[in-house]
């Protein structure tokens, strides 16, 4: 079964916890603080692997959670750092961030890898916190939450030529008479349903990748028939070898066809249409075929080059394969270079989110939201008076407690953060 579009849930592995000891051997006197470092959180990566060609994987597992990284040890021994999670995916593979639509990565060569969720950082042991006014502290951080998301993976798949046009014109007909490939043939609209990939050799042994592609109808870039399953694939392919029904067996007009598939790339990605394109007048052994095609010519005025076939006597198909290869060694491998530039580092503005949200429950309690501050308060360990004093410090800081005065707390007041409840006081 070929899968083009999966929903995947990641979650990069927590940071581990630092550890909170003392150096208790019998002739140190004043030991100190000897606890460890957490190790850091396994991140999730993607890696391209060129031997596969679906994302049937990620269709009957859907949850990935990396491991945390290991917990500070005493006599300041760093935890060990978790091994990232590395999951394989096809040539051609997008990956998106569900809830913003930012591309997280675009993965098109194989070894390619992408962090899609980084792992948290581990924790400060003790040891970091020792200062000259406090030696022995007994402050520890726990690990830092490892980040998650819901991600959408999409597969454009990479092929050298495109095969589009109405359905039924004969693509997939085509395509298993050059290849090897045996896509579904039936007298009927939308028998293929996914492309089908066929690797095409011509008699002087050049060969290509050849797609064939779901039909297409008019209104597809809004969604219409197949729309956007289709036009996802027609993106990465070097030549487009559009199939005409020059016999017009269902009564329409060749270059009425012609006009609507056009329109159809133009709306979705202009620069589609930039590519070059080769036409097939496909069905030349039915009556009427010699005279469309002479009337389809002048209609044209020799925009594209025109390659009369039958797909079903094989005539004028050797012809139209050594077009095809001639074409492709004229073009790059990739349609879109990107241009490197390896001393010119780019910095993109975000703008800075609120550290802290002030809201208020139906009972009156006071709640307090936002990432940066859920981060401290995760990564605090609420076993160890030092610890919360420091979070307290941290929150007086942030401006946190003015603001709940602002909103009318008041002394005794309730203040949820996540599943925990406080008292504001005083």
């Amino acid at each position: 079964m070929f899968v083009d579009q999966v929903k995947v849930y990641v979650k990069a592995g927590d940071g581990g916890n630092g550890l909170a000891s003392f150096r208790r051997e019998k002739y140190v006197p004043f030991g100190g603080p000897s606890g460890g470092d957490g190790g850091n959180g396994a991140d999730v990566i993607f890696e391209v692997d060129e031997g596969l060609n679906t994302l049937m994987d990620f269709r009957y597992q859907r949850h990935f959670k990396a491991k945390r990284g290991e917990n500070g040890m005493s006599k300041g021994q760093h935890g060990k750092n978790a091994e990232p999670m590395v999951l394989a995916v096809p040539p051609g593979t997008t990956v998106k961030d569900e809830a913003t639509g930012e591309i997280l990565a675009d993965l098109t060569e194989h070894g390619q890898r992408a962090i899609i969720a980084k792992g948290g950082r581990g924790g400060r042991g003790n040891i970091r916190f020792a200062t000259a006014r406090n030696p022995a502290p007994e402050i520890a951080e726990n690990g830092e939450p490892g980040i998650e998301r819901d991600i959408i993976i999409e597969l454009k798949v990479i092929a050298d030529v495109g095969l589009v046009g109405f359905p039924s014109v004969g693509k997939s007909t085509l395509l298993s008479i050059v290849s090897a490939a045996r896509p579904k043939i039936a007298d009927y609209h939308f028998t293929t349903l996914a492309p089908n990939l066929g690797v095409v050799e011509t008699d002087d042994q050049r060969s290509f990748v050849m797609a064939d592609l779901p039909g297409l109808i008019e209104g597809a870039h809004q969604g219409v028939g197949l729309g956007h399953q289709f036009l996802r694939h027609v993106e990465r392919t070097r030549v487009i070898v559009h199939i005409i029904d020059m016999a017009g067996t269902e009564e329409r007009d060749p270059f009425e066809d012609f006009n609507a598939i056009n329109d159809e790339l133009r709306a979705y990605d202009a620069t589609l249409l930039e590519r070059p394109q080769i036409i097939v007048a496909n069905k030349m052994d039915m009556p009427d075929a010699e005279t469309q095609l002479q009337q389809f010519k002048k209609q044209i005025n020799d925009q594209y080059p025109i390659f009369p076939i039958s797909a079903i006597t094989k005539e004028g198909v050797r012809d139209l394969l050594f077009a095809i290869a001639d074409q492709l060694e004229q073009i790059p491998k990739y349609h879109k270079p990107v241009e490197e530039a390896p001393e010119r580092i780019v910095y993109r503005h975000q703008p800075e989110e609120e550290p802290f949200k002030i809201s208020r429950d139906p009972d009156g309690a006071f709640v307090l939201s936002g990432d940066r501050l859920e981060k401290l308060f995760k990564m605090t360990d609420l076993t160890r008076d030092q610890s919360i004093q420091r979070f307290s410090r941290q929150m007086r800081t942030m401006g946190i407690d003015q603001a709940l005065r602002e909103k009318g707390a008041k002394d005794g007041d309730i203040v949820r953060l996540l599943n925990y409840e406080f008292e504001f006081i005083e």
